[in-house]
């Protein structure tokens, strides 16, 4: 387990000079630049953010491309080489990924004079239905491993689900065989499990600030430890919440 700090909130955001000097006044305790196939041209700008001075305390972060993307490598050594705290796996699918990935940044940070582990891993691990099997599989798996994220857009789109299907506070009390319900929960298990930090999903509903409160105080009490938010208004009632929770990252 990493030692404890208190991480409540990632903000995710598109590299680009205007929304990271936004993201830097949310008051979030982490920043995720996203590094998608969407925004593949933006890894060389989002290694430029990562190299700017930063306030005290504030840990950055990197999604980079899935393992079965050849795009990985080259995000590695761009997000690694600027000094990235860690990086967000996509797809994670159980300890075998995670020690994929560990070895790809082993190599990066002997590349470029890191120490050896100063990149973490935080596994993106609800995504796939293959990954559902899988969370039971992340205990031992590495030192890096800090914790596991809870994401099931990727995972609706999958199923061919509607968007209202997923999972939701309403949706674990009314349907608790929902494919979406079953993944939180078998997150929360497997992060227990390899003794590291769940962390919840993003609400998509920007405008509903009620909704939010509902979701993160639902997701506190189950046992997540701090959640992922999509835009920087999201911050304040986040880290509100999570005050005093598990510090498990």
């Amino acid at each position: 387990m990493v030692e404890e700090s208190k991480i409540r909130s990632f903000l995710v955001l598109a590299p680009g000079e205007q929304a990271f000097a936004a993201a830097l006044a949310s008051g979030a305790d982490a920043l995720v630049l996203d590094l998608r196939g969407d925004f593949a041209p933006a890894r060389e700008p989002a290694a430029a953010l990562l190299r700017l001075p930063r306030p005290p305390g504030l840990r950055l972060y990197a999604r980079v491309a899935p393992l079965s993307c050849a795009a990985i490598d080259a995000d590695l050594a761009a997000v690694v080489a600027a000094g990235a705290d860690g990086v967000f796996l996509p797809e994670a699918c159980g300890g075998p990924s995670i020690q994929h990935l560990a070895a790809k940044l082993a190599v990066q940070e002997a590349e470029c004079g890191r120490p050896d582990g100063a990149t973490r891993i935080i596994a993106l691990a609800t995504q796939t239905p293959a990954a559902i099997f899988a969370l039971g599989r992340y205990a031992g798996a590495s030192a890096r491993l800090e914790a596991l994220a809870f994401d099931v857009e990727p995972l609706r789109r999958a199923l061919g689900a509607e968007p209202a299907s997923l999972a939701s506070e309403a949706l674990a009390s009314t349907c608790p065989a929902s494919p979406f319900a079953l993944a939180r929960a078998g997150l929360l298990l497997g992060a227990a499990a390899a003794g590291v930090a769940a962390i919840d999903g993003p609400f998509a509903a920007l405008a509903d600030a009620r909704g939010l409160i509902a979701e993160c105080r639902a997701a506190r009490r189950d046992g997540f430890s701090a959640k992922l938010a999509l835009d920087g208004a999201q911050i304040p009632p986040i880290n509100q919440t999570f005050v005093g929770a598990r510090p498990a990252l």
